[in-house]
């Protein structure tokens, strides 16, 4: 840790770290809240590269030309991924959608309090752009990607 706050200048491109996980998923909620949101913080923006993809063990299935999602923990967890995929979606920049998303998955509910944390962490962003991508086509085609995303992964990913 005390090596981390003294690097300055890397010498090497930025570690690429790509996160596939589900929202609701308690292992993965662990990872991010307590192990990866912390190491982001302590690092110094040059670094670290963070991806986040939430799909996991999502099904998608097209039923007449619109995409139905179908996830391991149910259907609030297909609500969590969407929210955030379009939180990402509508914020663009990691260090302003990450906080946010930390705030929603270390809470009691993770898709009951995304304006409590944009409030805290994004109080610029729109609330209710965000609801209109999970309602609308946009949240959907942003879950396909990630599931093209997730399926593409070599070795594929098991659990």
């Amino acid at each position: 840790e005390s090596h981390c706050a003294n690097v300055l200048h890397p010498s090497a491109a930025p570690v690429e770290l790509s996160l596939y996980y589900e929202s609701l998923c308690p292992g993965c909620r662990l990872f991010l809240v307590q192990q990866l949101f912390t190491t982001w913080l302590l690092l110094p923006a040059e670094v670290l590269n963070i991806t986040l993809v939430p799909y996991g063990n999502a099904q998608a299935r097209n039923v007449s030309g619109k995409w139905q999602f179908q996830c391991q923990h149910g259907p609030e967890e297909c609500l969590g991924n969407m929210i955030e995929a379009c939180l990402m979606h509508e914020a663009q920049n990691f260090s302003t959608y990450f906080p946010v998303i930390f705030c929603m998955e270390s809470g009691s509910s993770v898709t009951k309090n995304l304006e409590a944390c944009l409030q805290i962490y994004a109080p610029q962003l729109d609330g209710g752009r965000i609801a209109a991508c999970v309602q609308g086509d946009t949240g959907a085609a942003l879950m396909h990607r990630n599931a093209q995303l997730t399926q593409a992964l070599d070795p594929p990913h098991q659990y």
